[in-house]
């Protein structure tokens, strides 16, 4: 008995050791709010103790004060890159559409992304980030995006940015990689601001980039901020692109297809406005399950007569005859 009691205890500490409070916010100003409540819907609900992931209903945020900001503080293992949105009610058809510069990336996922970094005896916040937007109210956002080809291995220790903003720190923003040699992360700082930064292999001073050319000044990168952004990648300690260009890159060069009507209730036509062959469409869910699936279309427009999916947000793929793909929201009354 004492031996189990110790090792729940033992399981208990290293949870606790593991965790971090993460705080969600959203500032609903210019949206009207629904009577069914604003929630946060995500990957971290079962890790927080909800029931199920991506539940809509069952994260409530709260009204701060007579404030357009609600939020909730939850407690989450560490080191661990989370997906979420905001959803005005309780319905996922009631999501926020989350523009392209805070997706998780350049593809059918289009959730917003954090990464929790640290253990440190805080609460992890971004600011209350204004609802179907990218920043909070008065904020830019800012994407780093830097290329570790080039280093011989990154570092065990993270690869981080610091700024004039930061004090050019080593430690306190560490980039997330999704699985190639990029790494990146999203920050927020005030707009057109004039500043500075560089990329550290590593989690000291002595793991800073040196950056010469066009780029930078002194060994820094230069930045200004007149607007949300996403940096180009670059490679580490290089004002230019590594040899390898990167895939999410090329994805972005994509014809252009349109989806009507938006929202619908059971047909959708699939339009190229400049005459691209479609070769596919796939619907998909916010968790990324395919719900239907179409190919060998090979013609300018499709329209798909009757849906038979359930009400809901969708992301819809659409591939043409020369591989490229572009990725449209839809919404099904």
């Amino acid at each position: 008995m004492k031996k189990s009691l110790f090792l729940f205890s033992f399981l208990l500490l290293t949870l606790g050791l593991s965790a971090k409070k993460v705080k969600f916010a959203v500032d609903m100003t210019g949206q009207i709010t629904s009577t069914l409540g604003v929630h946060v819907v995500g990957d971290f609900q079962e890790a927080a103790g909800y029931p199920l992931n991506w539940d809509p209903a069952s994260v409530t945020l709260t009204q701060e004060g007579s404030t357009n900001i609600y939020s909730i503080i939850v407690t989450i293992p560490a080191f661990t890159k989370y997906e979420y949105h905001f959803v005005n009610g309780d319905q996922t058809y009631e999501s926020e559409f989350v523009p392209d510069e805070s997706r998780v990336g350049y593809n059918f996922d289009d959730n917003r992304w954090l990464y929790v970094d640290s253990l440190a005896n805080d609460t992890t916040f971004v600011g209350a980030i204004l609802f179907s937007g990218n920043a909070p109210a008065g904020l830019s956002l800012v994407r780093y995006k830097v290329d570790m080809t080039s280093a011989i291995l990154p570092s065990i220790n993270g690869v981080h940015v610091g700024s004039s903003n930061d004090g050019y720190s080593s430690t306190k923003v560490r980039m997330y990689t999704f699985g190639d040699s990029i790494y990146e992360i999203i920050n927020y700082y005030p707009t057109n601001t004039i500043y500075n930064f560089r990329y550290f292999n590593g989690n000291t001073l002595g793991n800073s980039e040196v950056v010469s050319g066009s780029c930078a000044t002194s060994g820094n990168r230069d930045l200004t901020l007149p607007k949300d952004s996403v940096l180009p990648i670059v490679c580490f300690a290089s004002c230019s692109v590594c040899v390898a260009t990167s895939v999410k890159e090329i994805q972005q060069q994509i014809p252009s297809f349109v989806a009507y009507p938006n929202p619908t209730k059971n047909n959708l036509t699939i339009l190229s406005n400049e005459n691209q062959i479609i070769e596919s469409i796939v619907i998909m869910s916010v968790t990324g399950q395919e719900v239907k699936h179409i190919n060998n279309i090979n013609q300018s427009y499709y329209t798909i007569a009757d849906l038979q999916i359930s009400a809901g947000l969708y992301t819809i793929k659409v591939s043409n005859n020369n591989s490229q793909m572009q990725y449209l929201k839809l919404i099904v009354e």
